[in-house]
């Protein structure tokens, strides 16, 4: 009952609340230089604004995976690694959502969806194929995480320094989930179902660009 106290409550934040970073974010340029987009055009700020909004459905969609995952785990130990994890990505969450309010462009629409829907792949995945299946879907997710954010550095203005430093940590911290995943034991998942986390993640992406 905690857990799901706890997944419940991790789900209003995500949605409904203004996140707030764990830690500072040391690599952003000073404050002042938030103010940045000032000098971008407006083509390149739609551009910036529509893909931080897509990062930010993604961390929407981190946080319920790893709070579905840490439901469905009876593995204390593993419970606090995802929990660890998590913290990670609210800091992401709250970072692309900072940005968003300095490019002056909205959230998707969208999030309870992805939020559901990502609850439900996570718990899914933890239930039917246990901790090794689950750790597998944290190291495969992740990776593919940091290849969709690796390509949005070759897309972002070069002008917009903020949203390219704060992707280029976001990607650090990903590829360090994946390690630890890997490291706790992950299974690899099947080519097929790879094939369709990288479907399902197309059309999330390509929708949340723009709504």
């Amino acid at each position: 009952m905690d857990s799901l106290l706890i997944s419940i409550d991790n789900a209003l934040k995500t949605l409904f609340s203004k996140p707030v970073a764990s830690k500072s974010f040391s690599p952003v340029p000073a404050e002042t230089d938030k103010n940045d987009f000032n000098n971008l055009t407006s083509t390149e700020k739609r551009l910036s604004g529509a893909l931080m909004r897509v990062n930010h459905v993604g961390e929407v969609c981190a946080q319920a995976l790893y709070a579905s995952q840490s439901l469905a785990t009876q593995n204390e130990s593993l419970k606090k690694v995802f929990h660890s994890a998590s913290l990670d990505e609210f800091d992401h969450l709250a970072w692309t959502e900072s940005r968003l309010e300095d490019l002056q462009d909205h959230k998707s629409y969208l999030n309870p969806l992805w939020y559901a829907g990502a609850f439900g792949i996570g718990y899914l995945a933890g239930k039917l194929g246990g901790d090794r299946l689950s750790l597998g879907f944290v190291v495969e997710t992740e990776r593919q995480v940091s290849e969709h954010l690796k390509s949005h550095l070759t897309k972002l203005p070069a002008g917009d320094a903020v949203s390219r430093n704060i992707v280029k940590q976001m990607i650090i911290d990903e590829e360090g989930h994946s390690k630890m995943a890997e490291v706790r034991g992950a299974q690899e998942l099947p080519p097929p179902v790879k094939f369709v986390m990288r479907i399902a993640a197309k059309v999330m992406t390509s929708t949340a660009h723009h709504i």
